[in-house]
């Protein structure tokens, strides 16, 4: 069911319980290599976006969306959040030298997108990502918002060390390694995670309450590493 989800957008009315539910999705198992993942159809609609953002972005051409980012950025200079979850809350910086992910990320925040959203594959030792839920509203919000991916803006500086915050990607059909716009993870161990080094656009570090992002990645899930029960996330601009 998530599958046909995932890859047509649409989704069946479902119970919004704070219990897991009978869930099943290709998206969040862990890639062979490790990769953290996100795996959609990419629409070529034009959409009509909410409170002034993107307008009518088309996947394969990047051209409206790049001076889109590159003004709302100039426009929102915002580089601190904060998640608030039932485990306590915990804050990134988001780095200024990858402007088009900090710029997406941020006008996401303002349009309210993960509110609705959980942390919804963790991987012990390894990753919690969020961003993502089966519920009509997340699927309709994403819909408004427009297919999209992000040019990849990796940099040799930022590594997937503990702490790292760091873009998804589609696995399909994605030679220049361009992130999915909706997804984010956090490296949890000590080790970091430095296969994925160059693989993805690490946009920010967590800065505190990494204590967390380590109760959450702790969370008994199932076999597609959703947690058994729902974490729910708020986040918030801090500055």
């Amino acid at each position: 069911m998530r599958r046909f989800i995932y890859l047509l957008f649409l989704v069946v009315a479902m119970s919004c319980q704070d219990t897991k539910t009978s869930r099943k999705t290709a998206t969040q198992k862990a890639q062979e290599k490790g990769a953290v993942s996100q795996k959609d159809t990419l629409s070529t609609k034009e959409k009509v976006h909410p409170k002034g953002t993107i307008q009518n972005p088309i996947i394969g051409s990047q051209a409206d969306l790049k001076p889109f980012l590159a003004k709302y950025g100039k426009e929102n200079p915002e580089t601190k959040v904060r998640f608030e979850t039932r485990f306590g809350n915990f804050e990134v910086e988001l780095f200024k030298d990858t402007p088009l992910h900090r710029a997406n990320f941020i006008m996401l925040v303002k349009n309210e997108y993960f509110n609705t959203t959980q942390f919804h594959r963790v991987s012990p030792d390894f990753v919690v990502q969020g961003g993502n839920n089966d519920t009509q509203t997340t699927a309709r919000n994403r819909a408004r918002m427009g297919s999209y991916l992000l040019p990849n803006e990796s940099k040799s500086k930022y590594k997937h060390i503990r702490g790292a915050f760091s873009s998804a990607k589609y696995t399909e059909q994605n030679i220049s390694k361009a992130s999915a716009p909706f997804e984010f993870f956090i490296v949890q161990p000590q080790r970091g995670a430095h296969h994925l080094d160059g693989e993805h656009t690490v946009f920010g570090r967590v800065t505190k309450g990494m204590s967390v992002v380590d109760k959450i990645n702790k969370l008994e899930v199932d076999g597609s590493e959703w947690p058994l029960e729902n974490v729910y996330m708020k986040i918030v601009i801090v500055e």
